[in-house]
């Protein structure tokens, strides 16, 4: 059948205006942290709904350092990062011309948790962590009893995030005193929801997440308590014992990092400035710790001011309070 030229133009037109709409669709490319995730989608879903359409945001999970990958790029606008931006990362985004402004949003008590049926395990110290998860652990620490002979005779089976997971980097930190240093026999993924299954699904098994993924399933998992030190309590993850500072060393702030050139474009800015005006009550209802209002005011000046860098030396640092990263983001 033949088409008419009416039928022709028609269809060109049809077509061209399709390519317009295209080339207009607003978009704002987010990646990075699996913790982060659930803030920076619970807020991605608000301003769309507020939006309605007319700014579209993707959200990825690719890990800390996957997102500061694509973040370097030039590929994304903004990366969630469960860890301040480290030197090599720094030095990717400076060869490639980015630039970046540095925004707390939260805070995470990071979990371990074990299986519900564990009835062994009350509590668990900083150096019981070390021995399970330190690298010479590796094919040879494969039961509990082997960490603490008063634990049964039970095989452990571990589970994790991954290598480009920022909750790796902070847990290797804290638990076996430097960052990425770990045994490697254990099961890791970035996405959180395969950790919660694997724990869920054994008796011996035990892991660590943000505590989101816990709260969010805390009738299928157990979380427990940390002793910081010999001779102090054990401390179990809550948004109390955050804010007060006793969860130690598995505390840590979170962050997104903007691409300062994105900020130019008005639907990058625009869910920016909705991001840090809804995020006390958006970080709360996702089981996080939100920030003073302080921090969010500051954060909010930086964006304002285009303040670039971080307020972190490029190195992994555990145990950094609410007070001191206030402080320190105010010294930008």
């Amino acid at each position: 059948m033949q088409l008419s030229k009416t039928m022709i133009s028609m269809f060109a037109a049809l077509l061209l205006v399709a390519g317009i709409a295209r080339a207009e669709e607003k978009i704002v490319k987010i990646d990075g942290s699996s913790t982060v995730y659930p803030i920076t989608e619970a807020v991605a879903e608000e301003f769309q709904t507020a939006k309605r359409g007319a700014i579209r945001v993707t959200v990825g999970i690719s890990g800390t350092g996957g997102g500061f990958k694509k973040f370097c790029r030039g590929e994304i606008d903004l990366t969630g990062a469960s860890r301040p931006i480290l030197k090599k990362e720094m030095d990717a985004c400076r060869e490639a011309g980015i630039q970046y402004v540095e925004l707390p949003v939260a805070y995470d008590a990071l979990t371990v948790v074990v299986n519900p049926k564990n009835d062994w395990l009350k509590s668990i110290t900083v150096d019981e962590l070390k021995k399970i998860w330190e690298p010479g652990a590796q094919q040879n620490v494969t039961k509990w009893n082997q960490v603490n002979p008063a634990w049964p005779d039970q095989a452990l089976k571990l589970f994790g995030p991954g290598a480009d997971s920022g909750t790796f980097d902070y847990f290797t930190e804290a638990v076996v005193g430097k960052a990425k240093s770990s045994r490697g026999d254990y099961t890791a993924s970035e996405d959180d929801n395969v950790l919660v299954k694997g724990v869920t699904m054994d008796k011996g098994a035990l892991g660590y997440f943000g505590y989101a993924y816990y709260a969010e399933n805390s009738q299928k998992l157990r979380a427990v308590p940390v002793v910081p030190a010999a001779g102090k309590p054990a401390v179990a993850p809550s948004p109390e014992t955050v804010k007060n500072g006793s969860y130690q060393p598995l505390s840590r702030p979170v962050f997104i990092y903007v691409n300062a050139k994105s900020l130019d474009k008005p639907e990058v800015r625009e869910f920016v400035d909705f991001y840090l005006n809804q995020a006390p009550q958006l970080v709360a209802a996702v089981k996080y710790v939100a920030l003073p209002e302080q921090a969010y005011q500051l954060a909010k000046e930086h964006v304002a001011k285009k303040k670039l860098g971080t307020g972190f030396g490029g190195e992994s640092e555990v145990g950094v309070s609410v007070e001191e990263l206030l402080q320190r983001e105010g010294k930008l």
